[in-house]
């Protein structure tokens, strides 16, 4: 019995070291406050630092919210933390459009508040970039914990 729970315990440790999630966003604008509502709870459920969970969810709403305005459907949101054995969480935005040469979507510059989630996403993340393959573009951040 003990060498059971001793295996139960250390998948357990496992299971923790590498954990997903996987949500597809409605191309509606109302999908950003549903998806953040929703990635809030899964972080919470993965007790990450409050610091780092508000600014996941930030970097959560501004590539959703990139995704619903500009980008090409269908698109996904993927949550993944212990990247590579570290203690990092990693947010993803799959869309099936192209991006512009220089990474960026193709968005008309806008005076206003439009046109900054990007400079948030990079100045919040310890890595962030873009990943063009045939089928789409992914847009990813990694943060790290304090």
């Amino acid at each position: 019995m003990t060498a059971q729970l001793d295996t139960v315990v250390r998948e357990d440790a496992v299971a923790r070291e590498a954990v997903e999630h996987v949500c597809p966003l409605p191309h509606i604008p109302e999908a950003v406050s549903v998806v953040r509502r929703r990635a809030r709870t899964v972080l919470a459920d993965w007790n990450l630092a409050p610091d780092l969970a508000e600014d996941a969810l930030l970097v959560i709403s501004e590539l959703i919210t990139n995704a619903v305005v500009h980008a090409v459907p269908p698109a996904v949101l993927r949550l993944s933390r212990g990247v590579d054995g570290r203690d990092a969480l990693r947010v993803e935005v799959t869309d099936a459009g192209a991006a512009a040469v220089d990474g960026r979507p193709f968005v008309e510059p806008r005076a206003g508040e439009h046109g900054r989630g990007l400079d948030i996403v990079d100045a919040l993340a310890a890595e962030c970039g873009t990943r063009v393959c045939p089928s789409g573009t992914t847009w990813w951040a990694e943060l790290l914990a304090a």
